[in-house]
């Protein structure tokens, strides 16, 4: 096996990367491999790459969840996009989860509006899978850490998605925790549920699904 480490480098921007990112241009300046994704989280510029299968497949696992309740039930209200763009306009943060829920009608009505991303408060739940490399952006930030990070998961909590679901492939973690009660003055979940992998997961309400994680596994050592 070849292990490559890619080149860092500096380079000046006309403007700060969140402004950039706003505005469509920061890729232009970062010279991106087709199919990478850059994201502001924590004033840092952060470049993931094309997910792997494994990555893909468990994302894929939750989406079809929810594809299968509306085929259920007609009255469901929700569904789901893959790598969409949320914008935390007020706090210069630019995330592209994994997945993102809302209604069907709000998907619609944004579509027809020709919007380039979905409000936070228009968003139900968001869906983060780990990779090996940019994991620590998507857990709680570490308690003791100086300075303290600022994850994707205080920036959803802090704009007030009221779920979070984070699954984990390290293989010291390997499980599904769904985060909720987001509280905005303390930017914090306040209630966490957390489940190994190959257990069902279960949404409540307004979801009331289960999600099988029979055969996910962690990224290898």
């Amino acid at each position: 096996m070849t292990i490559q480490t890619l080149p860092s480098y500096r380079a000046a921007l006309p403007d700060t990367p969140y402004a950039l990112w706003a505005s469509g241009e920061l890729d232009d300046f970062l010279h991106l491999p087709e199919g990478s994704r850059a994201e502001i989280i924590g004033g840092e510029i952060v470049v993931s790459p094309t997910p792997t299968v494994a990555h893909g497949n468990m994302i894929h696992r939750v989406s079809s969840a929810i594809d299968r309740a509306r085929f259920a039930d007609p009255a469901f209200p929700w569904t789901a996009r893959q790598v969409m763009t949320l914008n935390l306009a007020g706090f210069e943060q630019g995330y592209v989860p994994d997945l993102i829920v809302a209604e069907d009608g709000v998907f619609e009505t944004a579509g027809d509006a020709d919007e380039v991303e979905l409000r936070p408060d228009e968003i139900e739940l968001v869906v983060e899978v780990t990779s090996r490399n940019q994991a620590v952006y998507d857990r709680p930030p570490v308690k003791d850490a100086t300075p303290r990070r600022r994850t994707k998961w205080w920036g959803y909590a802090l704009v007030g998605i009221p779920y979070y679901l984070l699954i984990d492939r390290d293989p010291k973690i390997a499980s599904t925790t769904l985060y909720s009660i987001p509280d905005h003055g303390s930017r914090a979940y306040l209630h966490q549920e957390s489940l190994e992998f190959g257990a069902t997961v279960h949404l409540p309400e307004p979801f009331d699904i289960e999600i099988s994680t029979a055969g996910w596994r962690p990224w290898r050592t």
